[in-house]
This record gives C-alpha cells, structure tokens and sequence, in this order.
C-alpha cells in the first residue's frame, strides 16, 4: 500500500474541524487566547482633543513672539478646565490635559516666561501644535480587534483601553496524552533490564500547553487490550478533544494501539505515512474527538506532535492561521538526494555575516536520539526525491519553539 503524503495526512487530520465553542475570560486570563468574534471599541479615544506636552493653551493668533497673555485657569488630567479661551487668555495645561474650549494650539513652558498670572511668549507658534485630537488613536464603534486573532500582552492593553474588562474566546482544546508499553518507567526510578525511561510525554504536554491547548495526561498502559481500551474510554470521559497516544503503531504482536482504536469504534482515517521520522503515525476519530497514534521513537513522538497536531489545536482554538510558517534558509553542508519520503531533519540555525540564516543538520537523525532532538532549533524540510543539495543552496525550515 502506497504510503499517505504529509499534506494528505495533514488535510485529513483538519477536514472538517470546526473552533470550539467560546467562553468569556478576564483580560488577565486571555493572553495567547483567540478571539470568537470580533471587538469594537465602547469608547472613542482619547475622548476628547489633549496637550501632548506641559505648558499653555492658547488662540494660535495670539500665539505670537513677544504676545503678553493672562493666565485664567488649569487643566490637568483628570481635572478639566470648564470655561472657555477668549482672546489674549491663556490657560496652564499638563500633558493629558484636556484642551479647554477656545484654544487651537499649546504653547510648551519652555517657551514661555511667566509672571504671575501672566505669560510671554518668548517663541511664536504659527501652527497649531502639541494637540492629540479626539479619536486620533480610534473612535467608538471601530472593529480594532478581529475574530481568530491570538491576544498578545499589546493586544490586552488595546482591548483595555477600548473598555472591555473581559473577551470572548474560544475554549481550549483539551489534549488527553497516553503512553503505552511493558517497558517504559518514570523518571527517577531504577530501570530493570529491558525498560527505558519515559520521557515523550514532557516535550509533547510542554508543546500542547504553548500551543493553547489543556493537557490532560493519562499516564502508561500496559501492553493489553484491556489496559489501552480503558485509557481511551478514560479520555472520552474526560471530554478530550484530542487523544494523542504514543508508542505501539506499528505492527508488531505487542503494538496494540490499532486494535485498540477498531475495538472502541474509532474510524481510522490513515495508518502510515511517507514521513521521517513518524511513517507508522495513525489517525481517527471517534465522534467529536481526533485521535492521533504516535510512534513511540522520542524524535518520531516530538516531529509528528508538532508537524500535525500543533496545526490542529490552532483550528480548534480558532486561529485565523493554523499552518506552521515556512521561513527560507540557506544549507550550511552538503546534503545527499531524498527517498519517497518527505523528512524533517533536526537541524541547528545560525546567522551569517550577511544576516542569512544557515541550516546544519545535526550529525545522527536517528528517530530515538533526544540529545540532538533537544539541540535543535529548526525542522529542514526533505521534499520527496529532492535531489542532492550542495551547501549554500536555499532550503525550508521551520523554526521550533523555545
């Protein structure tokens, strides 16, 4: 059987996905959330023309060299001056300040010697000057802040100051991970002969929670299909929206991850794909909930993670762009002509004297080394059959989050 492509495998993951539903959350909790709809401004800001700078408000036509002016009053932030500006008046007025009926113009203190209650203007302004005009930075009713955005820190600060305590966004997709095998023991214990640490469920939970996503972990089921169909009704039960288990997609008599799906009436999508590292990755669902089956190799566990469900959590959270950003570097060596399989190598970015990113491959690209997995900064994309590349020659990546 021909092998699934990466952008077959990756369409058949998303088709269909719809955003999950939206909640209101506090501006504090909305960071790295993304917008349900769009928001307009409840308020025009600044609501009212301000002094951008300490000193005078004045008529521009008296705003003249020499011009003597009495000082009638103060507007401060917060503290406005109610009466107007008649001619030949003045009044002190600080940065914030709003501009009192009358004046069309702010002359700075430095430019200015008073006396008393009266100025003289050492400086002419013949333009108007220092004055934000009201809705100079928006005005009520304007969209500033689009469905599928992710907030970022500016973005709360904007939705603030356009008076919304709280946004609406989407909930986030809760990501049930579950490891499988005899042999795997926690970190910290006393490996008996034959069994490895586990390790893939730290970077894969890390990397679900940057991407906006709740994991959920379920913990190591033994090689039964008792034990692995129980953790997958435990993650229905949840209410996963995501079920990634790792390890056991292969064929061999104790890989028992596929039976396990067919017997709790998961429709598998594909099982196989034509990628290094992760051909054995499946995937199906089951109702609502996408199941992914990792191979259990760490490198293999970590690329499919990010390549394919990264994608797939930005869609249920709503993002307005769900694709990995392709950036074009350069190679920093020689690479030899690609199989039928399109590889992500593990590969460290640099920057030359002109500012060029330059990819290197990491010496062993061995799915079960973490050492260069953790070394990485970027995944160099192999097209299937791409011929033999010299050093120097462009190429793809995707830069890997820290």
């Amino acid at each position: 059987m021909a092998l699934m492509p990466v952008a077959d495998a990756l369409n058949s993951i998303l088709n269909g996905i719809q955003p999950l539903p939206a909640e209101d959350v506090a501006l504090d909790d909305a960071l790295h959330r993304t917008l349900a709809r769009d928001i307009a401004a409840r308020r025009t800001q600044p609501p009212a023309p301000m002094s951008a700078m300490d000193g005078y408000a004045i008529h521009l036509e008296d705003a003249l060299k020499g011009a003597r002016l009495g000082v009638i009053g103060e507007s401060a932030a917060g503290r406005p001056f109610d009466q107007s500006v008649g001619k030949g008046q003045a009044v002190r007025i600080f940065t914030g300040g709003v501009v009192p009926d009358g004046a069309d113009t702010i002359v700075i203190q430095e430019d200015v010697q008073r006396d008393r209650d009266f100025i003289t203007l050492s400086e002419a302004a013949p333009v108007p000057r220092h004055i934000r005009k009201a809705g100079i930075d928006f005005r009520e009713g304007d969209v500033l802040l689009k469905r599928g955005t992710l907030l970022s820190d500016r973005d709360l600060s904007l939705a603030a100051s356009m008076n919304h305590p709280a946004l609406p966004v989407h909930r986030k997709p809760k990501v049930a991970i579950l490891a499988t095998g005899d042999e795997l023991v926690m970190p910290g214990s006393q490996p008996a002969p034959g069994q490895i640490i586990y390790s893939n469920a730290y970077a894969i939970r890390a990397l679900m929670h940057n991407s906006g996503a709740e994991p959920i972990d379920l913990g190591i089921a033994r090689d039964t299909l008792e034990d692995t169909r129980a953790a997958i009704r435990r993650a229905e039960a949840l209410g996963a929206d995501i079920l990634i288990t790792t390890g056991g997609a292969s064929v061999g008599e104790h890989d028992l991850v596929k039976p396990s799906f067919e017997a709790e009436g998961i429709d598998i999508k594909f099982w196989k794909i034509a990628l290094r590292p992760g051909k054995p990755m499946m995937h199906g669902r089951k109702g609502a909930m996408s199941v992914i089956g990792l191979p259990g190799n760490p490198s293999s566990s970590y690329v499919c993670s990010f390549v394919f469900v990264v994608p797939l959590i930005r869609a249920l959270s709503g993002r307005a762009h769900i694709a990995h950003c392709i950036e074009t570097a350069i190679l920093g060596h020689n690479l030899p002509a690609n199989d039928h399989r399109q590889e992500y190598m593990r590969a460290r970015i640099a920057i030359n004297d002109s500012g060029i990113a330059v990819a290197t491959a990491v010496d062993h690209q061995d799915s079960s080394l973490l050492n260069n997995l953790s070394a990485a900064d970027a995944l160099l994309i192999r097209p299937p059959h791409a011929p033999a590349a010299p050093a120097g020659a462009r190429c793809d990546i995707i830069r890997l989050p820290i």
